[in-house]
């Protein structure tokens, strides 16, 4: 699906298309009990949480491969306008919500 163009841009230079609607890629991610310790431990003395960050990169790609699925199941060519949504659901819970709007090219 790396085929389907996703850009957080309006426009498309030189491109011109026909708006499908809108496209959602939703993930929810969580670390296992030894690393939320590990974090908390962290916590104590400052710093980059590198199993969480981690954990947002993979949320973060899961959600745009996701988004390019559903863009593809409406036969879009490309999404525009694409944002992410992250949120925590708990402690040791993350979501992130990838967005944007599914484009056919004329």
């Amino acid at each position: 699906m790396a085929e389907i163009l996703v850009t957080t841009t309006e426009n498309i230079p030189g491109k011109k298309y026909d708006v499908i609607g809108e496209v959602f890629g939703l993930t929810t991610q969580s670390k296992n009990i030894v690393c939320n310790i590990g974090a908390g431990l962290k916590n104590l003395v400052g710093g980059e949480i590198k199993d969480y960050t981690q954990m947002m990169i993979e949320a973060r790609d899961v959600a745009i491969e996701r988004l390019r699925s559903n863009a593809v199941d409406l036969g879009a060519d490309a999404v525009v306008m694409m944002r992410f949504d992250p949120g925590s659901i708990s402690d040791d819970m993350q979501s992130v919500a990838a967005y944007g709007t599914a484009v056919k090219f004329k």
